[in-house]
């Protein structure tokens, strides 16, 4: 009988829900910094790399086990939009702006409407940044009149400073996943029984990573 260890981890791993949340925003608004304060709780300033990161972490949301897989996307310009493969893949989207770059601002509103009509699903709105006021370009109001027509949570949140604000984004899109995942297996359970009728939606279905093209 094997006893490797490494087999059992294995195991447990793939058995764990798996919520998949993909960070999209401009170049140099702090996507890699949230997304590693958020696995890490350590702050680090500058990231040079030059293509998407993918990352895995297990972490409790409400006394349940959660495999976070996070896309740290990297557009090489403003005008770099998201691939249709990357919608597909998520469950969640994290749209981030930094307050001190209204063209980052103007990045999210574009990759929003890029994505109307065609896929729905749990979206956050951060502004991150929000230790550098003096050099703020986007007010507060702007970026809740913003997510009031996406229709999502808004967050201000500095990368440099805050660990808890920035888990609370990413746990609480974890949560909006999970629900609309037993709404949709409950709407699903009533129509095979003969009840109302529901539309399962995409973004509820397993998801594996080859749903992502790789390099």
């Amino acid at each position: 009988m094997s006893s490797n260890p490494i087999r059992g981890i294995r195991r447990k791993k793939s058995s764990l829900t798996e919520v998949k949340i993909a960070v999209l925003g401009a170049p140099g608004v702090g996507k890699s910094a949230l997304t590693v304060r958020f696995l890490t709780k350590r702050y680090i300033g500058e990231y040079d790399h030059q293509a998407e990161t993918r990352y895995k972490h297990e972490v409790m949301v409400d006394s349940e086990p959660i495999l976070f897989e996070i896309l740290d996307t990297c557009p090489k310009n403003d005008e770099e939009l998201p691939l249709n493969d990357v919608y597909n893949w998520a469950d969640a989207l994290v749209l981030v702006f930094a307050i001190t770059d209204r063209r980052s601002f103007n990045y999210v509103r574009r990759v929003k409407q890029a994505m109307l009509d065609t896929f729905e699903m749990p979206v956050a709105l951060v502004a991150n940044k929000a230790d550098m006021v003096h050099l703020r370009q986007v007010s507060t109001e702007e970026g809740e009149i913003l997510a009031k027509d996406f229709e999502c949570c808004f967050t201000e949140v500095a990368a440099a400073e805050q660990v808890g604000q920035i888990a609370e984004v990413f746990l609480e899109v974890c949560r909006e996943v999970l629900s609309v995942r037993r709404k949709n297996k409950q709407s699903l359970l009533d129509r095979m029984l003969g009840g109302k009728t529901a539309v399962v939606k995409a973004y509820a279905r397993g998801k594996s990573d080859s749903a992502l093209p790789k390099e």
